[in-house]
C-alpha cells in the first residue's frame, strides 16, 4: 500500500511530498531545509531512493542536492532544465520504480516554467496521483511570467495545454498534488482548497475538471484572463531561480554571533538592516529606533526578502532563541542564509547606553473615522497590493504597496500617517518603516473590512 505524506512549508505557501511504499520512498520538491524531510522518512521507515523536481523554482531555494547528497538518492531533474550540477535527467513518458508495485512517470507540462515536469504515481497499474508542482493547482495553475517576459503569453498557452493533458490522461480519482499555491505568489491566482484526502474529491482530477479555470475557458480567454490578473511578483525570486541553477550550498543554521546594544545601533548606523521579529503588538509598545517589525509568525521570508535589498547584511532580534531559530529556518528558505548577528531577550537590552525605548500607537478603523471627524491631519496609508485596492478603497487614501514604501517613502504627504492593510501584517511593516524614517505613525491593526461598518467611505477602482 502506498503513501503520500505532505510536508507543508506554510510561511511559503508550498508543500512538498514524500510517497512511497513498505521500503523506499520519493521526495518531490524538497525544502531548502532537507534535514526536516529525512527525519518523516526515518518516521516512515522508508528509505529515500529518489529526489525528484518538477522544476527550477523561481520562489524558494531547492533542498534537493543536499537531500540527493545525505541520502544517496538518485537525483531527478527535468532534462531540458539547465543546471551546472551532476544529477539524473529524466524526459516525458520515463518512468522509474520507486518501491515494488510502485512507479513514477514523467509528464511534460510547460507552462510554468518551459521544462516543467509533473509526476505521475502509480500502483500496480493504477495511477493514483499526480505531483503537478507549477502546473495544475487546486482551483487555478501556476503563473507563467517568472522566466523571462518575452516568453510570458507562450508559457501561458502552454499552461493551458499542459492543463488540459493531465486532464485528458488521468482518471478522475487520481489526486493532485502541487507544490505551489497554498498562499505562494506562484500562483496565478488565490488557488484555494487542499489536496488532502480527507475532503472526499477536493485535490482530484475530477473536481478540477469541473471547476479549474484553466479547464473551464478556451485558450485565447483563459490567456487573456491569465496575463491580466497577475499581481507583482516577489523582488527576490530574480534570485532563486540562478542559485536553484548553480546548484545551492548545504544550509547552516547554526545560531549567529550574539549583538550588544553598541553593536545593534553600529549595524544601523552603517545603513544595515536590523530586524525585530517579535509581534507587532510588542514592537508598537517599545523597540530600538531604526529598526523594522517583520512578525516571525507572518510572512517573514516573503515579504523581508521582498523588501530588503538582495544581499544586505541583516540582524535579527528575538523574543527568544526559539524565535530565532524559526526565523533563520525560514530565511535560508529563500536564501538569507546568515544573518550578520542577533540578539534576544527583553528589548531594553539591546539598546546603547544612554538611548531609549521608541513606540507608536496602534489603533481600528473606528479610531481612524474618530480623528478625522476631530478635523485632525490625517494621512491614510493603503499598502496593499493593486489586485487588492481594486476591490475598493478608503476614500482619499494614499496607496503605495508594502514593497515599493522603502523606496518611495517621501512620496507620503506630511501629517500623521494611519497606515492600514488587509488585517494589520503588511500595515506594521510599514509603519515601521516610516518610524524608522522619523515619521509620526499609527498602525490601523484591524480587518479591512470594518472600514466601511466605522464609518469611512469606501469606493472602488485604483
Amino acid at each position: 500500500m502506498f503513501f503520500v505524506d505532505i510536508l507543508e512549508t506554510e510561511g511559503l505557501g508550498n508543500r512538498s511530498y514524500l510517497a512511497g511504499g513498505r521500503e523506499t520512498a520519493v521526495v518531490v520538491d524538497p525544502p531548502r531545509d532537507a534535514e526536516r524531510v529525512v527525519a518523516a522518512a526515518a518516521a516512515r521507515g522508508v528509505r529515500i531512493a529518489y529526489v525528484a523536481e518538477t522544476h527550477i523554482h523561481n520562489d524558494y531555494v531547492s533542498g534537493g542536492l543536499e537531500l540527493a547528497r545525505l541520502t544517496g538518492a538518485t537525483y531527478l531533474v527535468p532534462a531540458a532544465a539547465r543546471v551546472s550540477f551532476a544529477r539524473t535527467p529524466i524526459a516525458d513518458g520515463e518512468t522509474v520504480t520507486v518501491d515494488a508495485g510502485l512507479t513514477l512517470r514523467a509528464l511534460a507540462t510547460p507552462g510554468h516554467t518551459p521544462h516543467h515536469t509533473s509526476y505521475v504515481l502509480v500502483e500496480d497499474g493504477q495511477e493514483v496521483a499526480a505531483f503537478t508542482g507549477g502546473s495544475l493547482l487546486i482551483g487555478s495553475v501556476g503563473r507563467p511570467d517568472l522566466v523571462e517576459p518575452r516568453l510570458t503569453e507562450q508559457l501561458a498557452r502552454a499552461q493551458h495545454a499542459s492543463a488540459h493533458r493531465l486532464a485528458a490522461e488521468l482518471d478522475d480519482a487520481v489526486r493532485v498534488l502541487p507544490t505551489h499555491g497554498f498562499g505562494s505568489f506562484c500562483s496565478s491566482s488565490q488557488a484555494e482548497g487542499s489536496s488532502s484526502q480527507a475532503e472526499g474529491d477536493a485535490g482530484t482530477i475530477g473536481r478540477e475538471r469541473r471547476t479549474n479555470e484553466a479547464l473551464a475557458r478556451d485558450v485565447d480567454t483563459f490567456v487573456a484572463q491569465l496575463l491580466a490578473g497577475l499581481d507583482d511578483v516577489p523582488a527576490y525570486y530574480v534570485h532563486m531561480g540562478p542559485i536553484n541553477a548553480a546548484g545551492p550550498a548545504p544550509v547552516d543554521l547554526t545560531p549567529p554571533k550574539a549583538a550588544d546594544g553598541r553593536e545593534i545601533a553600529e549595524r544601523l548606523a552603517a545603513g544595515e538592516w536590523v530586524v525585530d521579529l517579535r509581534a507587532r503588538t510588542a514592537f508598537s509598545e517599545g523597540h530600538v529606533s531604526g529598526t523594522f517589525n517583520f512578525e516571525a509568525e507572518g510572512k517573514l521570508a516573503t515579504y523581508l526578502a521582498w523588501l530588503i535589498p538582495w544581499g544586505k547584511p541583516v540582524t535579527l532580534l528575538a523574543e527568544d532563541a526559539a524565535q530565532l531559530a524559526y526565523a533563520q529556518r525560514e530565511l535560508a528558505r529563500i536564501g538569507i542564509d546568515r544573518p550578520a548577528a542577533a540578539a534576544t531577550g527583553d528589548p531594553s537590552a539591546w539598546l546603547r547606553a544612554g538611548d531609549t525605548l521608541r513606540s507608536f500607537p496602534r489603533a481600528d478603523f473606528a479610531a481612524l473615522e474618530k480623528a478625522r471627524e476631530r478635523g485632525e491631519k490625517v494621512v491614510v496609508l493603503d499598502v496593499r497590493r493593486n489586485s487588492e485596492r481594486a476591490g475598493g478603497h478608503v476614500k482619499g487614501s494614499v496607496h503605495i504597496p508594502v514593497h515599493e514604501l522603502h523606496d518611495r517613502a517621501g512620496e507620503v504627504p506630511a501629517g500623521t500617517v494611519w497606515v492600514h492593510c488587509a488585517g494589520g501584517m503588511r500595515a506594521a511593516i510599514a509603519a515601521s518603516l516610516l518610524d524608522a524614517a522619523g515619521r509620526e505613525v499609527v498602525a490601523v491593526d484591524d480587518g479591512f473590512a470594518a472600514a466601511e461598518l466605522a464609518g469611512l467611505t469606501v469606493t472602488g477602482g485604483g
